[in-house]
């Protein structure tokens, strides 16, 4: 089955993400940046609220461990846009190209359910092309948990095979694959565009 529709991920394929962007602004000495971006305010920590926990919750439970450093763990929920600095070149150029051509766009993101509304409503423009988003911090399912592919193929009304499937995480294409999702591993806009062309969605 050929694909007609296609599934982005959001952060890192549509939009880039660096927490560092946020706090390289907020601490002079770049040392103790460092060690509060590997140490403290880690991306293993950040995923809890990908994975649905609130803000409010996990952090006063760093700030708790980290006493020193709970002022700055307070701007990671309210400014949280400002670590999303802008999209990944020539993406948002293959967004509406695919929309002018008529396929239908859905994204399965790994995101919080709290940060997500201010940085979509932020990013109407793109957005508003999508038919569809499942949000992983909305579902308390992701990636590349199966349940969350299945969830998402229901409510888009897709068959697997009907859905072109676009994420940097090779686990993620690896589960998306393993359900029959015709899936691409992203690097950069200049690779995605031939691999969305050869399977007929662009020309």
């Amino acid at each position: 089955m050929k694909p007609t529709s296609v599934i982005f991920d959001v952060g890192h394929v549509l939009y880039d993400w660096n927490p560092r962007v946020l706090y390289e602004r907020l601490f002079d000495d770049e040392r103790a940046l460092d060690v509060f971006l590997n140490e403290v305010a880690t991306r293993e920590w950040h995923f809890q609220h990908d994975a649905g926990r609130p803000f409010a919750e996990t952090s006063a439970e760093l700030g708790a461990r980290f006493p020193d450093h709970a002022a700055m763990i307070a701007h990671w929920g309210p400014r949280f846009g400002e670590q999303i600095p802008g999209p990944i070149p020539g993406m948002i150029a293959i967004v509406e190209e695919l929309d002018a051509a008529g396929v239908p766009l859905f994204a399965i993101t790994n995101f919080s359910h709290e940060f997500f509304p201010p940085f979509r409503a932020r990013e109407a423009a793109v957005f508003d092309r999508f038919r569809d988003i499942v949000v992983s911090g909305e579902e308390r399912l992701v990636k590349p948990d199966a349940a969350i592919y299945r969830l998402a193929l229901d409510r888009f009304g897709l068959a697997a095979g009907e859905s072109f499937f676009i994420d940097d995480n090779a686990a993620n294409v690896a589960g998306a694959r393993a359900l029959g999702i015709h899936a691409h591993l992203f690097t950069d806009a200049a690779t995605l565009r031939p691999a969305l062309v050869a399977a007929g969605l662009l020309r």
